[in-house]
């Protein structure tokens, strides 16, 4: 009987004992001929240095394969860039709601404090905010937007913000029911306004002003409308209209004007809504009146958002979404900032309050450039 042999490999040792007669190989390597009716022996040591072996044969074969036939292997190895930075730059759809899973390494495209310190610091400011012109204490600012933009639940919002608490206000009506002029002084339930007033009116549909006109509009910022006045659809105000304002003074007129969209909607708005916009905006203008926009439910169209609305001036989903804003308006993302109102909340969050301050603070800026615009001999002759 033959003697053992033993075959020797740099990562491994194994002792090769043939029991049967065998068919002698050409090959260097063992073949399936070669190794029948054989027995292997293998010690601890020798197994784990085999799989170390078998795991560099494998990944050399797959380096090879990826240089040759990169078609083979995941789009991150296509790509050759390590795979948690790829799935971590993937965006996911989930439910209609686009997710941005890298945002918390993202700086904001718009500088933001978060902190309680900048919430107390822009609730004083506007609850500190006076108008630099005699007789004036408050500016006064008209919503305008399509129904169900998020007018009214901004007004509400905003007080929620100022109570400590998510309050709800009364809508301003309905088409068929008529809709009325309501102007909100903003501040707490205990009695504290501020200098900000928002006049909420009846929402634009389909792209057209459905029971509200273009005079109708350009009348309330004028300051033609008295407070509380009820529109009726197919009734345009008018000099006869009972309530009729001829001579209205710097403090009855609007000072500012805020387009309220929805992200939501912003793709699928009537071409006729923009058009509406582009006139509303040329005839504002020419009044002398500064407009914004809010871009509301922001928190819907990005889904980190809507778990921290902190990551709003991180999403590229919202910063897209402004741009598209802008163009349906007419105006630059400069004058666009975007909101979440409170909805289903019971209680505020800081994140969410400063956000609706920010936007409140914003309206001011350009409410206090019309005072600042308007000289008080020439006022007068301009909004008759």
């Amino acid at each position: 009987m033959s003697e053992p042999f033993e075959l020797r490999k740099p990562s491994f040792n194994f002792v090769y004992n043939p029991t049967t007669t065998t068919t002698t190989s050409t090959s260097s390597r063992p073949t399936a001929t070669a190794i029948t009716g054989t027995s292997f022996s293998f010690g601890q040591a020798a197994f784990s240095s085999c799989a170390s072996t078998s795991s560099n044969t494998l990944e050399t074969e797959k380096n090879s394969a990826e240089e040759t036939n990169t078609f083979l292997f995941p789009e991150w190895v296509k790509l050759k860039t390590p795979r948690a930075k790829f799935k971590a730059e993937q965006t996911k759809t989930q439910g209609g709601v686009q997710k941005n899973l890298h945002l918390k390494e993202k700086s904001q495209w718009r500088k933001m404090e978060w902190t309680e310190e900048r919430k107390i610091n822009l609730m004083k400011s506007i609850k500190s905010y006076s108008p630099d012109r005699e007789g004036v204490n408050q500016a006064r600012v008209l919503l305008l937007g399509p129904v169900s933009s998020g007018k009214s639940s901004f007004v509400s919002s905003v007080h929620s913000v100022f109570n400590g608490r998510v309050t709800n206000r009364a809508m301003v009506g309905s088409y068929t029911s008529g809709f009325t002029k309501k102007s909100f002084n903003i501040g707490s339930e205990r009695g504290e306004p501020t200098g900000l007033v928002l006049c909420d009116l009846m929402g634009l549909r389909d792209g057209q002003m459905t029971g509200l006109s273009l005079h109708d509009i350009l009348s309330v910022i004028k300051g033609h409308v008295p407070d509380g006045h009820k529109f009726h659809p197919h009734q345009p105000f008018d000099t006869q209209t009972v309530g009729y304002v001829k001579r209205p003074s710097l403090k009855d007129r609007i000072h500012c004007v805020a387009f309220v969209v929805d992200a939501t909607k912003i793709l699928s708005y009537p071409q006729g809504l923009r058009q509406t916009f582009h006139q509303l905006r040329k005839y504002i203008s020419d009044l002398g009146v500064h407009q914004v926009a809010l871009l509301t439910h922001v928190d819907r169209i990005c889904q980190e958002t809507n778990e921290d609305v902190s990551h709003v001036y991180k999403s590229k989903i919202v910063g897209s979404m402004m741009e598209k804003a802008g163009a349906l308006l007419g105006m630059s993302t400069s004058y666009i900032v975007p909101v979440k109102n409170y909805s289903s909340e019971l209680e505020v969050d800081l994140s969410t309050d400063v956000l609706l301050l920010t936007a409140a603070d914003h309206i001011l800026q350009y409410a206090h450039l019309y005072f600042q615009d308007s000289a008080p001999e020439d006022s007068c002759a301009k909004m008759i």
